[in-house]
């Protein structure tokens, strides 16, 4: 980096106007998600709501700590969405020199920038920004609008193998990692318990129940009486998965079964959770 500042700035689908990622953070626990429902939208769907929100929370406070953690000096970091995107431009334009500004899209959140994608992605390139993509579930082969981001990114990091047609238009000179996509933990977040419950977790996602992971719940449950504690809610809260350390054992079911084929190659984040949690893992094969 040359010995520059570095300021990110993240996308956040949750976010309105720029403002600093640390103050967007800490209101997240407290944050009203009703305006930014549709209207008469049930418990399951405020739910998901949540975890969505503090999902993406947890994507936003990792990627602004990566300068700090590789000994670089970093400019307090930004958070915006839709509505900051003028705002944001405007920033870009008074970019000082001595800083390299990174602006970073998780998910497949490119998709909610709309039809202003690309104008935008260029106008920010121009003015010395660079831009990394965080992307996830098949991005290249289902969101239609990769192929408009891919020649403004400087680095891609997915977890598909390998990419879609759509990625031929990625820029010479990018640097592509083939990652699984959870990366919202901080390393040696969760402490070590010296005594913990003698169950298994199984640690599974509502997407991923499908037939044959119901048969593994159920034999689990017969073979170990008592003793399996099955999630598959979608997601494990923010607020509850720095104590899954209490159990002992995290059975990690692997990716082989995804409809997808890039998935069913790629996807094995589990174990990484596992271990990031406290648990010692166990994978599936």
């Amino acid at each position: 980096m040359n010995g520059k500042t570095i300021r990110i700035l993240t996308y956040n689908p949750w976010a309105a106007q720029v403002e600093p990622a640390d103050d967007f953070i800490t209101r997240l626990p407290s944050y009203d998600l009703s305006p930014r429902l549709p209207a008469g939208a049930d418990e399951k769907a405020r739910a998901m709501a949540r975890l969505d929100c503090d999902w993406y929370g947890e994507c936003l406070r990792y990627f602004t700590q990566l300068p700090s953690a590789e000994g670089l000096v970093a400019q307090p970091a930004w958070a915006f969405g839709v509505a900051g995107m003028a705002w944001l431009a405007d920033l870009c334009r008074r970019k000082p020199d001595d800083e390299t500004w990174w602006l970073i899209f998780i998910a497949q959140h490119p998709a909610n920038v709309g039809p202003a994608l690309a104008a935008f992605c260029g106008f920010v390139r121009s003015q010395g920004v660079r831009i990394a993509y965080y992307a996830y579930d098949e991005a290249s082969r289902t969101m239609p609008c990769f192929g408009a981001l891919a020649p403004y990114l400087d680095v891609l990091i997915h977890d598909e193998f390998p990419l879609g047609p759509a990625a031929a238009g990625l820029r010479p000179g990018i640097v592509t990692r083939h990652r699984s996509w959870v990366a919202n933990l901080l390393p040696f977040q969760v402490s070590f318990n010296p005594e913990p419950e003698k169950k298994i977790l199984f640690l599974g996602s509502e997407m991923g129940l499908t037939p044959h992971r119901r048969r593994q719940i159920d034999f689990l449950r017969e073979a170990f009486p008592g003793k399996l504690v099955a999630s598959h809610d979608h997601s494990v809260s923010v607020g509850e998965r720095l104590g899954l350390n209490r159990y002992a054992v995290g059975f990690c079911p692997e990716g082989r079964k995804f409809s997808t084929p890039g998935m069913a190659r790629a996807h094995t984040d589990r174990p990484f959770w596992c271990g990031c949690l406290g648990l010692v893992s166990v994978s599936e094969n």
